[in-house]
């Protein structure tokens, strides 16, 4: 009986074997699929940089003719449906105000809500860092844009000139900070 164990014995030890070696592999497999997706990661196209949240640096913005808001923060979120723009604004008379859009780069016209300056606007990415748009009230171009985040992610900086919806021309430059 010593000479050699029992079957049920020998199937275990072989089972046994068996499942680690499987589990092994499993792991070695899934080792690998995470490097390599990793790696193609890297190798994709990054995502709009302005993706999340900034909040207005007063100082470092110029409205002319003016008067600067009290506060402001954009908010930029990735979904299926494109850029989601959110933009919540406190006027220099303590008013607050809404903006939202969700846009493509495609060069075609979103709707805008809560802004009467503009209904709708159109978005083309110039370089990873830099987009142009086109502000148009009922099909009427009243300004554009051109929005770009610097290289290290900190700062984003929107300049925008063009009429507003009461006749006054503007030309803004509004720097955020990432929060």
């Amino acid at each position: 009986m010593l000479r050699g164990a029992p079957p049920a014995v020998q199937t275990t030890t072989t089972t046994c074997g068996g499942q680690m070696q499987a589990i092994l592999k499993t792991l070695f497999v899934g080792a690998l699929l995470a490097i390599g997706t990793s790696a193609v990661l890297a190798d994709s196209p990054a995502s709009d940089p302005a993706i999340g949240a900034w909040k207005l640096n007063l100082a470092k913005s110029k409205f002319s003719p003016g008067p600067a808001p009290k506060s402001q923060t954009r908010t930029y979120v990735e979904s299926a449906q494109g850029v989601t723009l959110t933009i919540k604004n406190t006027a220099a008379d303590g008013k607050e105000s809404t903006l939202t859009v969700t846009f493509k780069d495609d060069g075609k016209p979103h709707p805008v809500t809560g802004n009467p300056d503009f209904d709708s606007v159109t978005v083309k990415h110039v370089d990873a860092g830099t987009t142009h748009g086109t502000q148009m009230k009922a099909g009427v171009i009243v300004s554009t844009s051109v929005r770009s985040v610097s290289k290290d992610g900190k700062t984003l900086t929107f300049a925008q000139k063009g009429t507003r919806a009461n006749g006054v021309a503007f030309d803004d430059l509004s720097v955020y900070d990432r929060q």
